[in-house]
């Protein structure tokens, strides 16, 4: 394909607003925004559930903890999209809490005591933790050179296939009845196969304005269906509050302690990873350039994010990946409609009864959706390796490597039972296992060795999305060689 010059592009050249910086119809924006919050609620949540049960709170801290969760999320999500001075990427980008910090923040708590005592400790790391990210996000947007396609795209795809699983186990019925007769039934299997039947319907009838609602529709079409027969209850509506704040430092001061901050700032250095690999997925798909500069932005309102977690009883926070599958879906690329998610999360925080209502969605209706959702993050991953020279047998080492490591901890959980509990809290994780392995045999093969590797081209994508000869879900992206 002839290039064309960057500077004559009608798509930059300020003559056309980019999607990305497109600013919808009120309407649009708040349909649009509610379905990235009903695509992220259930993840938004499970966090503080497991963490708050682990260090055995009362069901009120939890519910309160939740909400905090909300409110911290949607703050954090208008930073990063919308965009304060150097902060936040300006990109439809979702924050939410990273599971990376689930078994770090558990064994931080637990070592504390428990309980409320044990979530001071653990705030106090996420503050240090939070501040030491914001300072450090210029530097380690430098190291982006040392991110090629083979590692992103390697990055992105174990996000998708660790993800995955956690959509399959909500269409079983959710982790809470594993065990239970009822887990895997075929009702449940029913509703979650329908709600994917549906959202597959949506999209095959080709109009624009029914795709890009597609989850949306599917999640209250399930329910529906759901309500109709008996097996939603909306009496925790009633119950719940209208109104309810989360003030800062709401269970005390923070305390701070040395080594549960080392563990909490690793893994903040191991989300940054996984943060990058984010940005570069949603540039992929809006076809909007990404530089240091932007990775450096995005980083920097991880670090404010999270330091308001700690403040805000919540918890470390990280470009989703899980809503990436949704701008993937539905094509709708304007970071106001992540503005407008982030407004909604907000009300939910502060409002309890809106909450009780979006959690009354069936765990199968959830996981119907997040199939394909999270299917789309993996498929990312995969169309940035379609330009991957894996014939190469280096980089098809450093892919079939880090694939084995990103699925050990969910296929082999004994192994990590066995390691000490602070090498645990680091490497349970696919994601992080798995990235960590990318990193460094990318390092190993191609860096130290200074061999050419690849680069993504934002050139030929500005160009081909300026001729309209690319647009996502097309011709994967270019890349140059340097």
């Amino acid at each position: 394909m002839a290039r064309s010059s960057r500077q004559s592009s009608p798509q930059f050249s300020g003559q056309r607003t980019h999607p990305v910086d497109e600013v919808l119809p009120v309407g649009k924006l708040a349909l649009y925004g509610f379905q990235h919050v009903l695509a992220f609620y259930a993840a938004a949540v499970i966090v503080p559930l497991l963490v708050g049960n682990a260090l055995g709170l009362t069901h009120d801290q939890l519910v309160y903890l939740i909400n905090a969760d909300l409110l911290t999320c949607g703050i954090a999500s208008i930073i990063q999209a919308f965009g304060i001075w150097k902060i936040g990427a300006r990109l439809p980008l979702v924050q939410g809490v990273t599971f990376t910090a689930v078994s770090p923040m558990i064994a931080i708590g637990l070592g504390a005591g428990g309980g409320v005592a044990g979530l001071l400790v653990v705030y106090g790391a996420c503050i240090t933790a939070g501040i030491a990210t914001f300072l450090f996000a210029p530097f380690f947007s430098k190291l982006v050179k040392y991110f090629p396609p083979v590692v992103i795209g390697t990055i992105l795809t174990i996000i998708g296939l660790t993800l995955i699983p956690q959509g399959l186990q909500d269409a079983a019925g959710g982790a809470q009845l594993i065990g239970h007769p009822a887990y895997a039934s075929g009702k449940n299997l029913a509703y979650a196969l329908g709600t994917l039947l549906f959202i597959l319907l949506m999209v095959r009838i080709g109009k624009p304005y029914l795709s890009s609602l597609a989850v949306l529709l599917g999640l209250i079409a399930g329910t529906g269906v759901a309500w109709c027969l008996g097996d939603v209850d909306f009496s925790a509506v009633g119950h719940a509050d209208w109104f309810g704040v989360s003030t800062p430092f709401h269970y005390g001061m923070p305390k701070f302690q040395l080594f549960p901050i080392i563990a909490m700032v690793v893994v903040m250095l191991i989300t940054m990873v996984e943060t990058t690999g984010d940005v570069y997925a949603i540039g992929e798909i809006t076809r909007k350039r990404v530089d240091n500069t932007t990775v450096a932005n995005a980083l920097r309102a991880d670090g404010v994010a999270t330091v308001l977690g700690g403040v805000f009883n919540s918890f470390p926070y990280v470009a989703f990946a899980e809503n990436i599958g949704l701008v993937r879906m539905s094509r709708v690329m304007s970071r106001f409609v992540v503005v407008a998610a982030g407004m909604i999360m907000i009300a939910v925080g502060l409002l309890p009864k809106v909450g009780a209502v979006v959690a009354v969605i069936p765990h199968p209706v959830l996981g119907g959706a997040a199939i394909s959702m999270f299917g789309m993050v993996a498929t990312v991953g995969i169309q940035i390796l379609g330009k991957v020279d894996l014939r190469e047998e280096r980089n098809a080492l450093i892919l079939a490597v880090s694939l084995g490591a990103g699925l050990l901890p969910s296929a082999v959980a004994p192994f990590f039972d066995r390691m000490p509990a602070d090498v645990k809290a680091i490497l349970d994780s696919g994601i992080t296992l798995g990235g960590l392995t990318a990193i460094v045999l990318n390092l190993f093969f191609n860096v130290f060795t200074r061999r050419t590797s690849m680069e993504i081209d934002w050139d030929e994508i500005e160009d081909d999305a300026a001729d309209g000869s690319a647009v996502p879900g097309g011709s994967p992206t270019g890349f140059a060689a340097h």
